[in-house]
Formats: structure tokens, C-alpha cells, sequence
């Protein structure tokens, strides 16, 4: 191995002698001096060495230009003029994100640290973070009640549960039976609170009820003593699961004929809802929510239960919540119920939701009564929304009539973007869906209307379920509220008609209708809406055509008939031959004839309808003269497949 001296490599790498003698002695080579004789391999290895030291010593001088300190929290505007940014700019990134702030508050160590990552930028914190944070932001959280989900199948009681509870009678006064909008209550046992969501149990409120399960603490799986369990048991615990919430089983209707508890903890085993005295976690309680036996055991469990899970949330800073229903009120415009999940909602507070933001007019609570303010766990219709808030929607206090508004309208652009681009051509009326003609496109146009919006989206998503291959379901337009006039011209406009649940036809909007010609059909239950749609779709499916074959006969004789022309006198071997059914003439294997009409049968000189296997027969065709002995005629007709 050829060696080199130190002071040539030094010339080589163009270093001073002594720094590459330090660089020789860090990787552990001897040298005395600059004549020292070594390797010509270091040379290679001192070249790598020096490239990884400039590229730490110039990433360091990177990170120290791009690094950013602080003794203390930034507020939003601070942290917009480092960024050379406009403040609304970072407004508007943090509220994509669910976070609201405005340009005088503190931002917190985290937000801050991904606005600068996200620039490239580094942060340093030059006091410990734990103080910086209790310092500036209050993040003391203090005792909330339990959020509870009443959840189950179709007439399993859940509803007359919650009657038995807050002694009211709102299952009376439900249509058809069931349960169609997101109700919200709160009852006080033994001085402490319990706030229930009613979900619905049919099984196209779907969407209301995985809502309910994700907005809450507890879910209570009402399951019938009698019935056990049904589908929309099954979706109930698959919500419930999803949304991460433990469940405690209430066994309803007990004192009926036929009630068997015991089933019903083995059918919901087989889900992993194992009942505690069988070693499993699940809370098992029996009810009869008619009879209001067993309720205040319900109670104590779901007490329990929000023991063990050590419910808080903030008083301070600004509030948040969630949207379970909202609907449009003839004196106070838009209105949504919601419930409060950190801070505390006050009259008077901006806010934004989605894309609809406002102030808080008035709060009022499940009793109706007006209240100032509602705190984490409560259940308030607000009042002073700017639009009506899809159910689900996150609210968020905001400090800024301005910042309010600008968020709103920035998510509002984006809706309208989507639905541009989402946008379809419009179609035809539902009674030329059921006798479509030929040559109409293939596409239901609907302008959807309903009492809340919780429903609106359930009907949404049940019609959105029936979309056949060949037909596409339009919906146009959808909206909460009565039918107007303006929904009746954009059905005329669109050729669509319009779908009313549990709203009303205005007077105006009825004379325009008819004079439109546009169809309004009103709904009060949902499921009679699905059923007149499968209709309308079934009507629209182009009918499938298929061959069903009758029978086979063999030609053993031909006669000719003055103004009639050859007749095959033949013999049927296979079914039946029928007048008026189609036929295929094969000769050998060749095809010589498809689809000449059987225009004339005959049993000797008798003219029959058909002639069965066995017999001899005389058969014409139409337009078609050209028999041969020995041809097979093979008798068929089509049929509109079955739907």
C-alpha cells in the first residue's frame, strides 16, 4: 500500500497542515508531525470526513437563520408578522384545521410549532413549556355531566324511555310510531345531570343516529325483551363501538308476553356485549320503560359509569359544541340545538358553524326557558345563525363579529366550488318515470324539503341508497322549511318534482305548481317517500329482454295453399308450438330463418292456439316460404325480464 506524507496531503485537499494533523488523530491515525507518512486511502476518507463536517456546520447555520425563540406565548398576530403573512390568511389555515383564533389571542405551543414547521422554520422555547401554558392560558377543567345516546331498533322503546325519565309524552306525537329528528333533554337525579340525545331508530336514520353515537359519553342499546336482536341493533353497536363509547344494555319491555332476557344477552354475546355475571364488561340492566320499572336503576348505572370515566372540560377560553339538529323558526329564522362541549356559551358570543356563522341571540333550554349562558354537558337552541347548520357541524366561539364571518364565507366559496363541480344535468317528472318514453334521458331530478335537517340528510342518504345502474337520482336542490315558490319554479326549470317531509305547500307555491305542471308529493312518513321512489325507479329501468323457449317441432310434410301459401306439416317433438310466438328454422346446423311470427296453427282443419309435444300440426310463418323436410322449427318468445 503506497504511502503519502502529511503536508502533500494537506496541499491536495487544499487544508492547512495542522487542521488535517487534528483530523488525522480524530480518526484515530498517528502522526507526529506534517512529514508523517500515511496511507494515500485516508485521503479519500478525509474527504468524506471534511464534506459531512461543512454539511453539519452549514445545516446549523441554517437552523440558527430559521429558528425561531420565545420567552412567552405569540399571539396570532406575532406570529402572522415573522411569517410576513396576512393575519386572515392564518386565521382562515388554523380554522381548516377546527381551530379558531384571532389575531390578539396566544396561540398555544403546538399550533405554533406546526404553522412554522409547515414554513420551514424552527422554534425554540426558552422557558419550560408547562409554564409558558398554566401562565398564560387558564387550563384548569373542572366536572361535566355525562352526554347519553339513546340507541336501538325500530320500536324497541326508546322514545317512551326517555318519556319515562322527563315524564313527557313525546312518542305520542310522533308519526307513524317512530322517532324523525335528534331530539336533546337534560334530567337532574339526586342533584346531579344527565344529558340524553334521542336518535331515531329506523334504519335510513343511519346517519342521525351514528351522530348521536359520536357526539357522546355513554350509549344506552335499547333492545326489546321480546324481539331481540334486530338490524338496527346491530348498527346501533356498531356506532357506538366506532365512536369509542362504552354501552350499557337496557332490556326493555320485560312485563310482555313472551319477554326473555336471557336470549337477549346470548344474542348480543355473540356482538361482545357479555353481561358482567357472565365475566364480561357490559352493564345489563332490566326495564319496562311503559311501566317505569327499573329506571332508576338505569339511572345510577349511567351515574356510575361517569364516575369511572372522570368526565371535565374548560370553563375557560372560548366554547365549542355540536350541532344536533336544526330547523327554521317563522319568527326567529334559523335555530340549532347544541350541545356544549367545552367552555361556556354565553348570549352575545360570535361564532361560526360550517359555513353559517352569527351571534348568539338567545339561548333556551329543553324546557324552552331562556337562559345566559350554557355550560359543558348542555343542551341549548341557539338562536342567530346566519343559515341553517347541517347537524353534526362543530361550533366554534369565536372572539370577532369579522373573523366569524370571514371563515363562513371562505367555507361557503368551497361548498359552492364542490358543488360545481359535482353539479349533473337536470331530467324528467316522476309520472314519466313511471312510463318512460323512448329516447327520455335516464336521470330523477328531486327538490328535497324537510322540517329539520337532521331528517333532510336522512332522506338524502335513503334515497341516494335506491340509485339503480341505469338511473341516476338528481337531487337538485334540498333545504329545510315549507315548500316556496321558488322551490316550485327550480323544479319546472329542472323538469324534477318535489319531495315535502313533515312541511307544508304554501298557498302561493300550490297555484304555481299547478299552473307549472309540477308534481309536489308530501310525505309525514319516510319510508312511504322510499317506497313511491323504488316505484319511479323501477318504471325507469330499461325492461332486460330474455328468451324463453316453447318448444321444437320437425317439418315432415309441405303443403301449398292458394293466397296462403307453404304450410309445414309437422310433428312436435319437444313443449309446444303457440300462434303468435316467434320461431327459428334450423336446417342442420345452420340458422336459415330467425324470428318469423307463427302466424298460422292447425290441428287437422281446425285453428288451435297452441299444439303440445306429441302432435301432429300445420304451421305458418309469416313472410317466409322456404321449408324443407326434415327442418326444425324451434318456437320461442320474449319476455321483459323480472325486477
Amino acid at each position: 500500500m503506497s504511502k503519502i506524507r502529511v503536508y502533500k496531503v494537506a496541499e491536495n485537499l487544499g487544508m492547512p497542515t495542522k487542521e488535517v494533523v487534528d483530523l488525522l488523530k480524530e480518526l484515530g491515525v498517528e502522526v507526529k508531525n506534517h512529514m508523517s507518512n500515511v496511507d494515500e486511502e485516508l485521503v479519500e476518507l478525509l474527504q468524506e470526513e471534511i464534506s459531512y463536517q461543512k454539511k453539519k456546520e452549514e445545516e446549523a447555520r441554517k437552523k440558527q437563520e430559521k429558528t425561531l425563540s420565545f420567552d412567552s406565548l405569540p399571539t396570532l398576530r406575532e406570529v402572522a408578522k415573522i411569517f410576513n403573512e396576512e393575519v386572515e390568511e392564518l386565521i382562515l389555515e388554523l380554522a381548516d384545521l377546527n381551530m379558531v383564533f384571532g389575531p390578539k389571542d396566544f396561540l398555544p405551543p403546538l399550533v405554533v410549532e406546526r404553522l412554522a414547521r409547515e414554513r420551514g422554520w424552527y422554534v425554540k422555547w426558552e422557558k419550560d413549556l408547562k409554564e409558558l401554558t398554566h401562565k398564560i392560558l387558564d387550563t384548569k377543567t373542572y366536572p361535566r355531566p355525562p352526554v347519553v345516546t339513546i340507541l336501538g331498533h325500530v320500536d324497541h322503546g326508546k322514545t317512551t324511555l326517555l318519556d319515562a325519565i322527563r315524564s313527557s309524552q313525546v312518542a305520542e306525537t310522533e308519526f307513524g310510531g317512530i322517532t324523525q329528528k335528534i331530539g336533546a333533554y337534560q334530567v337532574e337525579i339526586d342533584g346531579r345531570k344527565i344529558t340524553f340525545i334521542d336518535t331515531p331508530g329506523h334504519e335510513a336514520f343511519t346517519t342521525m343516529r351514528a351522530r348521536g353515537a359520536q357526539a357522546t359519553d355513554i350509549a344506552v342499546l335499547v333492545v326489546a325483551a321480546d324481539d331481540g336482536v334486530m338490524p338496527q341493533t346491530v348498527e346501533a353497536i356498531q356506532h357506538a363501538k366506532a365512536a369509542n363509547v362504552p354501552i350499557i344494555v337496557a332490556i326493555n319491555k320485560i312485563d310482555k308476553v313472551g319477554a326473555n332476557p336471557e336470549r337477549v344477552k346470548q344474542q348480543l354475546a355473540e356482538y361482545d356485549l357479555i353481561p358482567e355475571e357472565w365475566g364480561g364488561e357490559t352493564i345489563f340492566v332490566n326495564i319496562s320503560a311503559l311501566q317505569k320499572k327499573g329506571i332508576s336503576d338505569l339511572l345510577d348505572l349511567i351515574l356510575l359509569q361517569a364516575d369511572l370515566l372522570e368526565l371535565q372540560a374548560r370553563h375557560t377560553g372560548y366554547a365549542t359544541g355540536v350541532v344536533i339538529e336544526s330547523r327554521l323558526d317563522r319568527g326567529r329564522g334559523p335555530v340549532a340545538t347544541v350541545i356544549v362541549q367545552e367552555g361556556i356559551l354565553k348570549v352575545g358570543d360570535y361564532f361560526v358553524a360550517g359555513s353559517s356563522w352569527g351571534r348568539v341571540k338567545s339561548l333556551l333550554n329543553y324546557l324552552g326557558k331562556t337562559v345566559r349562558e350554557a355550560y359543558p354537558s348542555t343542551p341549548v337552541e341557539v338562536v342567530g345563525f346566519s343559515d341553517l347548520p347541517p347537524a353534526g357541524t362543530k361550533l366554534m366561539v369565536v372572539g370577532e363579529e369579522k373573523i366569524a364571518h370571514l371563515i363562513a364565507e371562505r367555507r361557503k366559496e368551497r361548498e359552492k366550488e364542490k358543488l360545481l363541480k359535482e353539479s349533473r344535468p337536470y331530467s324528467i317528472s316522476l309520472e314519466e318515470m313511471l312510463a318512460p318514453e323512448e329516447g327520455k334521458s335516464r336521470e330523477l331530478n328531486l327538490i328535497l324539503k324537510a322540517d329539520f335537517q337532521g331528517s333532510l340528510e336522512a332522506l338524502e342518504k335513503a334515497i341516494a341508497s335506491l340509485e339503480e345502474e341505469e338511473v341516476k337520482i338528481n337531487i337538485v336542490y334540498q333545504g329545510v322549511g315549507n315548500i316556496t315558490e321558488t322551490d316550485i319554479m327550480l323544479a319546472s326549470a329542472s323538469q324534477g318534482i318535489v319531495i315535502g317531509f313533515n312541511v307544508r305547500l304554501l298557498s302561493e307555491a300550490a297555484k304555481i305548481a299547478k299552473r307549472e305542471g309540477v308534481e309536489v308529493r308530501l310525505y309525514r312518513v319516510i319510508y312511504e317517500v322510499i317506497d313511491d321512489i323504488e316505484k319511479a325507479i323501477k318504471g325507469l329501468i330499461e325492461p332486460r329482454l330474455v328468451e324463453e323457449t316453447l318448444g321444437r317441432a320437425e317439418v315432415r310434410a309441405i303443403f301449398k295453399i292458394p293466397r296462403v301459401g307453404e304450410i309445414a306439416g309437422s310433428y312436435v317433438t319437444q313443449g309446444k308450438i303457440e300462434r303468435g310466438a316467434l320461431a327459428r328454422i334450423l336446417r342442420g346446423e345452420e340458422v336459415i330463418k330467425e324470428g318469423a311470427k307463427i302466424t298460422s296453427l292447425k290441428r287437422f282443419k281446425e285453428d288451435v292456439r297452441e299444439v303440445t309435444q306429441g302432435y301432429e300440426c300445420g304451421i305458418g310463418l309469416e313472410n317466409f316460404d322456404d321449408f324443407q323436410e326434415g327442418d326444425i322449427l324451434e318456437a320461442y318468445v320474449i319476455k321483459e325480464e323480472e325486477k
